[in-house]
């Protein structure tokens, strides 16, 4: 499957360079996980969790080491940048879990036809990142056997704003990447068409996060 949009990956690389993702590495080893990955990666345990994760738009790889953490055996981990991948790649050798993290550099939706499906799908503050999310999401669901789970902003007007704000001064330094507002309603019904059930809920000032189970054939 080709990408619907072909220049994901180089403003991906504008924005999460080296310097971010350092700084990101270094937030997580002083203050851990944060808001997002541990809801996420509670409600997944709560949920029953699995064996084997898929990653998507992974960062530093932060979710998928505390889901490794948790019992998981497996993490493929799926990101368009490369200093977040070379970053996560150092940790997992750090931390003594390199051989059970598997990596791949590109866009999901172009990537994921080569991928196997994992018990479990995350997607921590990505959905955002990507200018259609039907086919991102679409992609996700179709490689989840069990849960799905994802964050993004909360549909708030002060939220709104700052993606405005951001967008803007991004246009004015010419920087190609920009934030996305998609429609919580809709991607809830793309995820239902899929066969999956919304089964955990929660949020934080800025973020939204949602866990969805694959429903009995």
């Amino acid at each position: 499957m080709s990408s619907c949009c072909s220049g994901f990956p180089a403003s991906v690389q504008s924005v999460f360079d080296a310097r971010v993702a350092e700084g990101d590495l270094k937030s997580y080893h002083r203050k851990g996980p944060s808001a997002t990955v541990r809801l996420m990666r509670d409600a997944v345990r709560d949920a029953g969790g699995g064996e084997t994760v898929l990653d998507v738009g992974a960062g530093i790889g932060a979710l998928s080491f505390e889901l490794l953490a948790a019992g998981f055996r497996h993490s493929t981990i799926v990101d368009a940048s490369t200093a977040y991948l070379a970053t996560a790649r150092a940790e997992a050798r750090r931390r003594g879990v390199a051989d059970q993290v598997a990596f791949h550099e590109g866009d999901f939706v172009g990537l994921g036809d080569g991928l196997a499906p994992a018990d479990v799908v995350v997607m921590n503050r990505v959905v955002c990142c990507y200018p259609e999310y039907a086919p991102l999401l679409e992609q996700a669901l179709r490689h989840s056997r069990r849960l799905f789970a994802m964050s993004y902003p909360r549909d708030r007007w002060f939220v709104r704003i700052g993606i405005g704000l951001e967008n803007a001064l991004r246009a004015l330094r010419r920087n190609p990447f920009r934030a996305f507002m998609h429609p919580p309603a809709a991607m809830a019904a793309l995820a239902a068409r899929h066969g999956f059930r919304r089964v955990h809920e929660s949020v934080t000032l800025l973020w939204r996060v949602e866990l969805y189970a694959r429903e009995a054939a």
